[in-house]
């Protein structure tokens, strides 16, 4: 028997009579969805033994149904092709039509942003635009020195590492929001050794860099010229070991030492060899891929890029373009040339214990990263120094302390400043209102909607 694409479906009832719906004789015709599912409905009828008035009822109050095939257009009794696509959703649902509906229509024109500003904007160029520049004479060349803050306030004296000045060095640190506070109590001098300045001119070749001694002793003139008796030292890398140097050859003129990586000790063999090549390097070709690799793992220690990408970037700009190499050749070849600090924790007064090995005097506070290569360095300088005022202090999860966990190294400079007196009433008030305002949100910006 010939058949159609779509199979058979039942003839109409001839004389209108319910019970010749179902009749025997059936017919090849057009596929129809509605074929299936009147076969479906008649199985389900006659399992329920359902009666023919029952059958009849289910029949007439069938609705089309639509499926969707995956080969031929599905079509109603009619021949019209129907429309198997999927409903789109709304555009709005219930729930945000309501919503909408409550929200002001007016144009955007009138929101107006009168006040949108930080509340402890944290730009680092700001403390350049803050300091005063000041070039101090002294007997083994001028110095750069920048003021910031009150000069009538107790004053704290800083000093770089190498490869670094002061604007690289603390310029992160001190426009932190809680270190900011400290200018309200402190005035800070920012000593850059000789030639390490932003731009500074190649110093001449006749020219003899100060050992490092010598550049200790030339915070004398600092001191002498802005009438300082006693001030506070944070130094860092080499400038802390300047201010360590300082402070043991002039104990009444230092009143505590907040100390970064300090070594107390002569270069060893392995240092002395990689800085004699990076300042041949420096003078002959300039600066070098294995100068900055060496510098980065001097400030960062090992695989810096894994914690700051970003911060890595921008030092490393920093050496290849803003530092002299020749300045800087002169700094490292003073640096590796130094001679031990000869500290030691024995009180002068012990028999067999040499005159000179004295130890530091003032309240000192050593800091380390845990990451820093300087570790084993500051371990044994805290073996030099006396333990009932000195701490020792490691930092997790950083290398240069000042930039990679700011907030814990403003925190313990601000308790070791308040143990030692100094009225820091205004920065603890700053630390707990900072403190508070990290657990809310980290910025406020104030809105006002008209």
């Amino acid at each position: 028997m010939p058949q159609s694409e779509g199979g058979y479906v039942s003839l109409p009832a001839m004389n209108g009579n319910g019970s010749a719906i179902y009749q025997s004789t059936t017919e090849p015709q057009a596929a129809s969805p509605n074929s299936v599912f009147k076969s479906v409905r008649r199985a389900f009828g006659q399992a329920i033994k359902s009666s023919p008035g029952e059958s009849e009822e289910l029949v007439r109050m069938e609705r089309p149904v639509v499926i969707v095939g995956g080969g031929t257009r599905d079509r109603d009794k009619t021949g019209k092709t129907l429309n198997t696509k999927m409903p789109s959703a709304p555009t709005h649902t219930a729930e945000e039509a309501h919503l909408l509906g409550t929200m002001p229509v007016d144009p955007m024109d009138d929101i107006e942003l009168r006040s949108v500003q930080l509340q402890f904007p944290n730009a680092r160029g700001s403390i350049l635009e803050a300091c005063e520049q000041r070039r101090m004479p002294t007997d083994k060349g001028d110095i750069h020195v920048a003021i910031q803050g009150d000069t009538s306030k107790p004053a704290i004296v800083t000093y770089h590492d190498l490869g670094l000045n002061y604007a690289t060095s603390f310029a992160g640190f001190f426009n932190y929001p809680v270190m900011r506070g400290l200018l309200e109590n402190f005035c800070v001098y920012h000593v850059t050794a000789p030639g390490q300045e932003e731009g500074a001119p190649t110093l001449p070749e006749d020219y003899v860099y100060p050992t490092m001694d010598e550049l200790a002793a030339q915070l004398l003139f600092v001191l002498s010229h802005f009438g300082l008796k006693s001030v506070i030292g944070f130094g860092v890398g080499a400038g802390a070991n300047i201010l360590a140097r300082f402070a043991h050859a002039n104990p009444d003129k230092v009143g505590a030492l907040c100390l970064i990586n300090c070594v107390s000790t002569q270069s060893g063999w392995i240092e002395w060899g990689y800085q004699s090549f990076n300042a041949r390097f420096l003078r002959t070709k300039g600066m070098t891929q294995g100068v900055i690799d060496y510098l980065m793992w001097h400030h960062f220690g090992r695989n810096p890029e894994e914690r700051n990408h970003d911060l890595v970037q921008m030092y490393k700009q920093h050496f290849e373009r803003g530092v002299n190499p020749t300045n800087l050749a002169m700094f490292i070849n003073a640096y590796i040339h130094r001679n031990d600090l000869h500290l030691a924790r024995t009180p002068p007064g012990t028999p067999g214990a040499e005159t000179a090995a004295t130890t530091l005097k003032m309240p000192v506070i050593n800091i380390t990263g845990s990451l820093s290569p300087h570790v084993e360095d500051t371990v044994t300088f805290n073996g030099r120094l006396d333990p009932t005022n000195s701490s020792w202090m490691k930092i997790s999860d950083c290398a240069m302390v000042l930039e990679e966990q700011p907030a814990k190294l403003a925190e313990a400079f601000r308790l070791f400043l308040q143990g030692e007196g100094y009225a820091v009433g205004t920065l603890q008030k700053l630390a707990r209102k900072m403190s508070a305002a990290s657990r809310s949100s980290s910025t406020q910006i104030e809105l006002c909607v008209q």
